[in-house]
C-alpha cells in the first residue's frame, strides 16, 4: 500500500487518566499515527487515483487574524516523563548507549493529542494548557474526534455524532480559552474523506468550519487544517477542500502528520498548497521523516526509519511556521510489521528510529 492513503493510530487506554494529572506534568502520550501513509481509510487496497481537479479560487485572507506570530515566537514544551525518558532513565545503568539514543527523542517537545479517550475533554484541554503555559512554552494540541474518524480503520472506533462533536469541539476550545495555542485539527479529515457519501463529506465540512469557528473566537489560538501529505491529493483537490472547510479564518495547514517524506518534499507541496489557498502558512511533522518513506510506501511501523529534523519555530522559510513532532516517535502505529497494539510505546523501534537519525 502506498503514502496516498493512511490512518491515524489511536492512543493506549490509559491515555485519559494521565491526562487527568496533567497539572503534575504526567500528560499524555498521545500517539497517533497519522497522513503516514498507506492504510486506506474505510480499509480499501492500493493507490487512491489521482483526481484531475481545477484549481480553486483563493481564499481571501482572514479579517483580523491576530495569531500569525504565536508559533514563530514560541518556546515548545517538552514532557518530562514522556515513554521515551522513562525508558532511557531504566536503561542509563544496563545500556547505556541505548538509553543516550531514546535521549533524542526525550528531549524534544511533542503535540498532545485530545480525542474521544478524553473523558472530559475541556478539563484535560485545560489541564493541559496550564502546565505547560505555567512552564512558559506554548501549548500544541491536536483535536482528533471528527465523527467517522478513519472510516472504520485501525482509529475508527470513535462513535461520535455530528452534533456530539459540535459539543466536544466547543468544550476543547473552552478548555483552551483566552490562551495562546497551536492546534491541528483533525489529521486525516479532509484528506481521507473521499471514504464518505457525498453527504457525509457535506457534513464533514460543515463541522470543520464549526470548529475552526469555535477556535478561532477565542482570539489567541492558531490553528492549522490538515492536509494530508503531498502524495495523497494533488494540491488543487486539496485547496478545494481546505477552502470549503474555513482555511480562510485559520493561521493555515498542516502536513505529514505520522508520515514519513522529506521535510524538502514536503515544503514543495506546502508552496504550492499555499499559492491555491491564499499565502497560507503551514507546519510540517518531521518525527519520523529523517529517511523519507520506505521503498514500498509502507505507513505501518515501516523498518529502517528514522526520527527528522529536532521540532524548531526558527525555520528559515516565510511560509512554514513550525517543524513540529505531531506524532510520538516510538508509538505503535498499529498490530502490523511487528508493531504492538495501536499507540503502544515500542522501545526498540524508538531505539531504531533514534539511532538512525542524522544526529
Amino acid at each position: 500500500m502506498s503514502l496516498t492513503t493512511r490512518s491515524i493510530r489511536l492512543p493506549r487506554p490509559s491515555l485519559p487518566a494521565r491526562a487527568l494529572v496533567s497539572l503534575t506534568l504526567l500528560a499524555l502520550s498521545a500517539a497517533c499515527s497519522g497522513d503516514a501513509g498507506t492504510n486506506p481509510l474505510a480499509g480499501s487496497t492500493g493507490r487512491d487515483p489521482v483526481v484531475s481537479t481545477p484549481a480553486p479560487t483563493p481564499a481571501a485572507p482572514a479579517v483580523g487574524t491576530t495569531v500569525a506570530s504565536i508559533l514563530r515566537s514560541a518556546v515548545l514544551w517538552i514532557d518530562p516523563r514522556s515513554n521515551a525518558k522513562f525508558t532511557a532513565d531504566a536503561w542509563r545503568a544496563s545500556r547505556p548507549a541505548d538509553a543516550a539514543q531514546l535521549d533524542k527523542i526525550a528531549a524534544q517537545p511533542q503535540s498532545r493529542w485530545m480525542g474521544s479517550w478524553n473523558t472530559d475533554v475541556q478539563s484535560d484541554v485545560d489541564a493541559e494548557v496550564t502546565a505547560m503555559s505555567r512552564a512558559g512554552a506554548l501549548p500544541v494540541l491536536v483535536a482528533y474526534n471528527i465523527p467517522q474518524r478513519d472510516c472504520g480503520g485501525l482509529s475508527g472506533n470513535n462513535v461520535t455524532t455530528a452534533e456530539g462533536y459540535r459539543t466536544w469541539i466547543a468544550a476543547f476550545a473552552n478548555g483552551i480559552g483566552a490562551r495562546k495555542a497551536a492546534v491541528i485539527l483533525e489529521p486525516d479529515a479532509l484528506a481521507g474523506m473521499d471514504c464518505l457519501s457525498a453527504s457525509d463529506q457535506a457534513l464533514r465540512l460543515q463541522l470543520i468550519s464549526y470548529a475552526v469557528e469555535q477556535l478561532r473566537a477565542k482570539g489567541s489560538i492558531a490553528i492549522y487544517l490538515d492536509a494530508g501529505n503531498p502524495r495523497w491529493r494533488p494540491a488543487a483537490t486539496m485547496a478545494d477542500r481546505l477552502i470549503r472547510a474555513g482555511v480562510a479564518g485559520t493561521q493555515g495547514f498542516s502536513l505529514n502528520v505520522s508520515s514519513f517524506l522529506t521535510t524538502p518534499e514536503n515544503m514543495a507541496y506546502g508552496a504550492q498548497l499555499s499559492a491555491l489557498v491564499g499565502g497560507k502558512h503551514y507546519v510540517i511533522d518531521t518525527s519520523r521523516n529523517g529517511l523519507g518513506g520506505s521503498a514500498d510506501d509502507q505507513w505501518c511501523n515501516p523498518a529502517g526509519r528514522a526520527l527528522g529534523e529536532r521540532p524548531t519555530t526558527q525555520t528559515g522559510r516565510d511560509l512554514v511556521d513550525a517543524l513540529l513532532w505531531v506524532k510520538a516517535p516510538g508509538e505503535s502505529d498499529g498490530a502490523c510489521n511487528g508493531g504492538t497494539a495501536t499507540g503502544t510505546w515500542m522501545p526498540e523501534y524508538a531505539l531504531g528510529l533514534a539511532a538512525r537519525a542524522a544526529y
